[in-house]
Order: C-alpha cells, then sequence, then structure tokens
C-alpha cells in the first residue's frame, strides 16, 4: 500500500494546479493521470482563460455575460467569485512560467492580447495564440516534476475510490488505482482525495476531446454516493473540423470572435436567421443553427470562413490551426473550413460547494468533473480553465485548514483478483462502447425528444447489465474501465434529460421546444440509491 496526504486523480490544469498550490506546505502528493501527462483536455484547449483586463471591460459585465449564457441556472454567488479571481488567475499562471500573447497599446506599452468569443460583450480573452492549453499544461508540468514533494504516475486509472464509514458521515481514505504499463491492480491510501478527472464527451460517438474525457470521476463519485447535477447540459462545440482523418480536431471560438463567418456549401452566411449576435451567439444557439442546416439541406457540414482576413494576420493569430489545416490540404487562407458541432463539454457534474467540497468527507471536486453553479445551462467560452484556476485555488484552502485534524488513514486491503480470470472475449469492450456512443449521438444529442430518451435508456439497461456481468467475471483493463463509467455516465445524462420537461440552455427537446418561464428554473440533481452504490 502507498500513502499519500493529497491524492489527486488528473493531470489537466485543475489537477496539476492544486498539486503545486499544496507542495510547498510539506505535504506528499501523487497526481495521477490515466495516459500520458499531456493527454489532459486541458493541452487541447485553443482560446484561452476568461479574465476582466481590458478598460473598457469589467466584471459586472463578465458576470452578466455568464448569467445570460448559462439561462438562468447558474448561481450569481459563484459566478461573481469566479469572475472576481480571473486577473490574479492570470498572474498567478505567468508566475508559473506561461507565456501569454502580448502587443503594443497605442501609449507603446506592452500589454495582454485579448480575444472575443461568443456570448462575451467585450475582448477578455486572455490567450497564447491558438495553443493557450497547451502552453498551460507543459508549464505546470514542468513545474510539477521540479517539485519534490510532488510524485507523477502516467498510466494509471482508477478503479474505484475506497470509503469507511465514520460515525454518521462516510470519508474517503484512498482509491484501488490500474497500473496499464504492468496490468496491477495497487491500493493508494491518502488523507485526502481530489477528482479532477475531466468531463465526459466521449459519451458520444463524435468529440473534440482526448480519449481521457470518459467521465471517470463522476461515475467514481456516483459509486461512492455522491450527488451530481445538470448532466443533460452537454455543450457541443459548433466547430470542428469536418475531415475523414482530423480525429476531432477542434477549431477554437477564437476564429469566429475574429470576424470568422459560418456558410452554406454555397457561400451564403446563415447565422443572421437564427440570432442577432449571429456568429457570436453562445455555442449552443451556433450549434444548434449549424445542426439545423445540415439536416434541412442533407449536407455533411458547413463551412468556416475567415479567408477575407490577411494571410499576416491568420498566420499570427492561428499558427495551429492554419498548419492543422494545411496538412489536410486546406489553405484557411483561401477557403473555408468544412465543419461540423461535436460533444465538447460537460456542464453538470458532482455536485460541489464554493470549496470544492463533495458529500463525502476529504473528497474533493475540480475542473470540468465539477458542477459548481459557474455554467448553468451553458457555459460560456474560455470559462472552463478560469474555473479550474479558481476552484483548484479554493480547494487548497480548504484542505490546508482541515488537513491537520485529518488522520492517516487506516491499512487497506489489497485488490481482490481471486475470482476473476483473463478475458477471452475482449471484442465484448470494443462493440459494447461503438454500441454507447452511436446511440448517445443519434438519440441523445443537439436535439432530443421523450421517444429518442426512452429508446436509449433501453439500451443503458441492457449495455450495464451486460458490462457488469464482465466486470465480475475478468481482470479489469483501462478499456474495460473506461465502459463501465461511460456507461454510467450515459444513464445520468438520460436521467436528467427525462426530469427537464423544457428547452434551456444545452437541453433542447423537440417536445417541449419553449422554456418554461411559468415556474422558477430547477437544477436537476440526482442522488444514487443504495443499488446504484454497488
Amino acid at each position: 500500500m502507498q500513502n499519500y496526504d493529497i491524492l489527486i486523480i488528473g493531470s489537466g490544469g485543475a489537477g496539476l494546479t492544486l498539486a503545486l498550490k499544496l507542495a510547498d506546505h510539506s505535504l506528499r502528493i501523487a497526481v495521477l493521470s490515466k495516459f500520458a501527462l499531456t493527454t489532459a483536455s486541458t493541452y487541447y484547449a485553443q482560446g484561452g482563460i476568461s479574465a476582466v483586463f481590458g478598460a473598457d471591460d469589467s466584471i459586472e459585465s463578465h458576470i452578466d455575460d455568464t448569467l445570460n449564457a448559462g439561462a438562468g441556472l447558474c448561481d450569481p454567488d459563484i459566478v461573481r467569485l469566479t469572475v472576481t479571481h480571473g486577473k490574479s488567475s492570470i498572474d498567478w499562471l505567468r508566475s508559473q512560467g506561461v507565456m501569454f500573447t502580448e502587443e503594443q497599446a497605442a501609449n507603446g506599452e506592452i500589454q495582454l492580447h485579448l480575444n472575443r468569443e461568443g456570448g462575451h460583450s467585450h475582448r477578455r480573452i486572455v490567450h497564447t495564440a491558438d495553443a493557450t492549453g497547451k502552453a498551460v499544461s507543459l508549464s505546470l508540468i514542468e513545474r510539477a516534476q521540479e517539485h519534490a514533494n510532488i510524485d507523477l504516475f502516467e498510466h494509471h486509472n482508477v478503479v474505484e475510490l475506497i470509503t469507511r464509514a465514520n460515525g454518521t458521515e462516510k470519508g474517503i481514505v484512498g482509491a484501488y488505482v490500474l497500473d496499464s504499463k504492468k496490468q496491477q491492480v495497487k491500493t493508494m491510501a491518502a488523507r485526502v482525495v481530489v477528482l479532477a478527472t475531466g468531463g465526459a464527451s466521449k459519451t458520444y460517438l463524435y468529440s473534440t476531446n482526448p480519449q481521457s474525457s470518459t467521465g471517470d470521476g463522476i461515475a467514481l463519485a456516483w459509486r461512492a454516493g455522491c450527488r451530481v447535477s445538470n448532466m443533460e447540459f452537454m455543450q457541443f462545440h459548433p466547430t470542428c473540423l469536418y475531415h475523414p482523418h482530423a480525429h476531432s480536431f477542434l477549431i477554437s471560438e477564437a476564429v469566429r470572435g475574429e470576424g470568422g463567418k459560418l456558410i452554406l456549401p454555397d457561400g451564403s452566411p446563415f447565422m443572421q436567421n437564427f440570432d442577432p449576435r449571429e456568429e457570436l451567439a453562445p455555442r449552443d444557439i451556433v450549434a444548434r443553427a449549424i445542426d439545423h442546416e445540415m439536416k434541412k439541406r442533407g449536407i455533411d457540414c458547413v463551412y468556416l470562413d475567415i479567408s477575407h482576413k490577411s494571410e499576416a494576420f491568420i498566420r499570427e493569430h492561428f499558427p495551429t490551426i492554419y498548419q492543422q489545416c494545411l496538412d489536410f490540404g486546406i489553405d484557411i487562407t483561401k477557403q473555408p473550413i468544412p465543419v461540423v458541432p461535436a460533444a465538447h463539454y460537460t456542464c453538470g457534474g458532482v455536485l460541489t460547494d464554493s470549496y470544492a467540497r463533495t458529500d463525502i468527507t476529504n473528497l474533493y471536486a475540480i475542473g470540468e468533473v465539477a458542477c459548481t453553479g459557474l455554467h448553468g445551462a451553458n457555459r460560456m467560452a474560455s470559462n472552463s480553465l478560469l474555473e479550474c484556476l479558481v476552484f483548484a485555488e479554493r480547494a487548497s484552502e480548504d484542505i490546508l485548514l482541515k488537513l491537520p485534524a485529518i488522520l492517516p488513514p487506516p491499512e487497506l486491503p489489497d485488490w481482490d483478483e481471486s475470482k476473476v480470470s483473463d478475458s477471452d472475449e475482449e471484442v465484448v469492450v470494443s462493440h459494447n462502447w461503438d454500441e454507447l456512443r452511436r446511440f448517445m449521438w443519434d438519440y441523445v444529442g443537439i436535439v432530443r425528444t421523450d421517444k429518442r430518451l426512452s429508446r436509449a435508456m433501453s439500451r443503458v439497461e441492457l449495455l450495464k447489465k451486460e458490462i457488469a456481468e464482465y466486470y465480475r467475471h475478468f481482470r479489469v483493463t483501462s478499456d474495460l474501465l473506461e465502459l463501465r463509467n461511460l456507461v454510467i455516465v450515459a444513464e445520468l445524462i438520460i436521467r436528467c434529460a427525462q426530469q427537464r420537461k423544457e428547452s434551456r440552455g444545452l437541453h433542447y427537446t423537440l417536445d417541449y421546444p419553449e422554456t418554461d418561464d411559468s415556474q422558477p428554473a430547477q437544477n436537476t440533481v440526482l442522488t444514487p440509491s443504495q443499488r446504484e452504490r454497488r
């Protein structure tokens, strides 16, 4: 058994920020990465981080924009808390070595260059060209690798959280963890465990995110007894590169922020028919507009055109997108970019308070895995990395305050593999994985109906039984763990969607196409039963 003070599950912006915030306090910290350290969603984030820096901008404006995007379900106190920490979060990242794009102001001073994205009324997106996440990830990884108190474990996938009853409360004491390289399950004990596992967009057939976004933290917390909330609000990014070899390459929101126009194959624009903000409308509106045009006209994609800008401008502002598209034979300085919507961000998740605390004592959740109240029914662009930074800071404050009173965990039993064997039919895993993601895309995607949700639930119930039986009989693999988690997350998404008898934000249903303003807006909250915790 390995013992740590803090066990952080996830190596993205949230997890590494928390590790670095705690590491100077003589604590033993373990950070687990399911694959390589650079496979977290943060690494792939192109756009940037929203924060108020412009002289014409204000905290109140950022708050109003976030509340408007969230369609009545944001927690105003959480929004204000997050937004007011924007500048200090950026300053901290700069102190960690992150180099953001700068420009020379009219008075000759060097200042941060700010982009504008959908839903924002001002330019407030701090960025590193069009590869902000990569710059943030590499800097934080480098700082963590330098720190003697942080142990980084790549290719370590959590099998299950370990909890113990303490009077009337349930407390976390560690986790069973699969070392995927050695194919061994180890026991890792900790006084505090933090979920920083990212979202669940891989529940869908088409996604902008890396292979790690399989809802692991949400499923782990659910099985341990935590509530989840707002799982029906899965954000589909409007503009994913449409190409047979592109593998979910995202075309940043900033392209539209800098004047990119969405057009049909004949070159005609269409966003003016859906929203007066046109290309700068929030993501849910733009994604539904594209989906509508594709289905109405029977076309495979629409196009995003930035070619009216100069080649120098495009190559300076979007070097990664320019080069990636060029590799696929698309010169964006001369041609429009073929795009389609794809699952992108999980606005719901494990229910937490303002200090990232979950329902289980000493178990925290930060980043996309959590439902803090910031995003409501729709996340505004570039608020996600800000949330990672702010709530990592909040969690660190609470952990440091409570840690002196938290006893070391007891000796924990080893993982029992005495009644399982190696699988001789792993094809079941790949087939079930494919089936799950396809029916979620078809029935629980951008546009939903009661009948589609019912069909999806029927399929989930069958898959749950088959996966549970497989799990009981065979040794765990990383693919099996992901599939087991994905089917739970799929069920949670469907159950939340079935509860919402209206269209709001990212949840749009043809059976209830209007927002129900006759009653106060309510978040959906699911509480696991004893049966579901097994």
